[in-house]
């Protein structure tokens, strides 16, 4: 076992913004550590095993997709700074996907990895909103979106200066705010745009084996560089002394000192390890306020075979208006996703073993928490057939002989308090806090966040974050030292 005592970088949490940061540090020479309280890594984007079956937990897609030869892409930036082929990831496109609204679709925009496809949806279906919709992508790819600076503007207000419909409006903004948003109704502008960067500009893909690849390379990159991990084994508190991260206690009472911590937790979560000197008129972070469960249904043959083998995923939603907020029942079964992982454009020969179907949509976090282990469980029987009923009105009618209920040969899910109890994030909030750091400074001197609270989201984001954070406080505050 580990027993050394002291390193140049502690990083808090083996997610993937912790351990592309170990990647970047142990590649320069530093002596790292990850801390991560729980047996498996990727936090938010890991996967577990019941049964044999492995499921991923937050992967429906990486985003930021670009093919090879295209430059200056956050991929093309992260391959360079981690130092992985993109042959290693083995990414597979998506076939398409589908933004659908109304109480059984009457109104959909399709979309692939070539914008050109969204943006000739949008000129048939919104022929009035067209030249706005150009001007809004426009103002998208004019802004500096890596700038740690930026001021806070509501997303909202800028695409209200070009588009009109609130339909179109309320259509573009459900599957960035699925996918990326931890502030209920409204994003940041530059939220908005590494959203709709990730997605509509860029686009979806995914290994056939799911994030588990992702994370093979990852450990891989990190072991290869001399990078340590200990695993089970949680940070306890953040000692403080004249203003700096002076010593971390684990959970297990033995304390490791470090030049620089970085933590990837969240910001609400790794302000609550802290303890001792803080400078005055530091309030705490607030934590995020959104969650999700999500239904994940095994059957016996791919969604090809229920005539479901069109779409890659599906964002839906039911109401007049999109309503993107915590909501006031234990779940809100009005819009969500539908993610199928059978449909992606796999290698010849390369099949996933069985059908999958997952479904997310907006959960109440305090109610999954509170409820006693009985009620817990009744609940989750209760909204999972729920959730498989509102999402199904969204798919086309099945086909053929044998049924998508027969076809079931498994079925899980997860929910806030899964979350919490596997992430640590208050409230089992996906995103985290509303409030982002994009400097990544705290309160500490030689504390710094990455991951979710400084700001990147998505899979390629967070691991850009870690590298981000790893290259502005620790490499390149260094290197003006020497």
């Amino acid at each position: 076992m580990n027993s050394r005592r002291d390193y140049d970088v502690v990083i808090i949490g083996a997610g993937m913004s912790g351990l592309a940061a170990g990647i970047r540090l142990a590649h320069f020479g530093r002596s790292v550590c990850i801390f991560e309280r729980h047996n498996a890594v990727g936090g938010l984007n890991g996967f577990y095993s019941i049964e044999g079956r492995r499921y991923d937990v937050g992967l429906h897609a990486l985003t930021n997709f670009s093919r090879p030869g295209v430059r200056g892409t956050p991929l093309v930036k992260l391959l360079r700074q981690l130092r992985i082929e993109r042959e290693e990831l083995a990414l597979c496109e998506q076939r398409g996907s589908r933004i659908t609204f109304g109480p059984h679709g009457e109104t959909s925009l399709r979309f692939t990895n070539d914008f050109t496809v969204l943006e000739s949806e949008v000129a048939e279906r919104f022929p009035a909103q067209v030249d706005g919709f150009r001007a809004l992508v426009a103002a998208v790819r004019a802004f500096d979106d890596v700038a740690l600076d930026a001021p806070a503007l509501s997303a909202r207000e800028v695409v209200r200066r070009h588009i009109a419909d609130p339909l179109l409006e309320d259509m573009l903004f459900c599957p960035l705010m699925y996918y990326g948003s931890p502030t209920e109704r409204d994003m940041d502008f530059g939220q908005f745009v590494i959203m709709f960067k990730a997605l509509f500009l860029e686009g979806f893909a995914r290994p056939l084996e799911g994030v588990r690849v992702i994370l093979r390379v990852l450990l891989a990159k990190y072991r290869a560089a001399g990078g340590e991990r200990r695993m089970k084994c949680g940070v306890q508190r953040i000692e403080a002394r004249a203003g700096r991260a002076h010593a971390l206690v684990l959970d297990d009472g033995a304390e490791v000192t470090a030049r620089h911590v970085i933590s990837s937790i969240g910001a609400p979560e790794t302000e609550r390890l802290i303890m001792g000197d803080v400078p005055a008129g530091v309030g705490p972070t607030p934590p995020g306020r959104l969650s999700f469960v999500e239904t994940i249904t095994v059957l016996n043959r791919e969604p090809t075979a229920f005539g479901w083998g069109d779409d890659t995923i599906v964002f839906f939603n039911d109401s007049e208006r999109f309503e993107y907020a915590s909501p006031q029942a234990d779940v809100d079964t009005r819009s969500g996703v539908i993610c199928l992982p059978n449909n992606f454009e796999y290698r010849p020969g390369q099949c996933l073993p069985e059908g999958l179907l997952r479904v997310t949509c907006l959960a109440r976090p305090d109610v999954w928490s509170a409820w006693p282990e009985d009620e817990y469980r009744a609940a989750k029987g209760r909204w999972f057939t729920a959730v498989q009923d509102s999402a199904r009105r969204f798919l086309p009618l099945p086909m053929g002989a044998v049924t998508p209920e027969a076809a079931v040969v498994a079925t899980d899910m997860f929910t806030p308090r899964t979350i919490t109890r596997y992430t640590g994030h208050f409230g089992g909030a996906i995103y985290g806090s509303p409030v982002k750091n994009r400097h990544g400074r705290t309160a500490l001197d030689n504390l710094y966040l990455c991951g979710t609270d400084q700001g990147f989201l998505g899979i390629i984001g967070a691991m850009l974050s870690g590298i981000s954070m790893a290259n502005l406080h620790v490499l390149q505050k260094e290197a003006g030292k020497a």
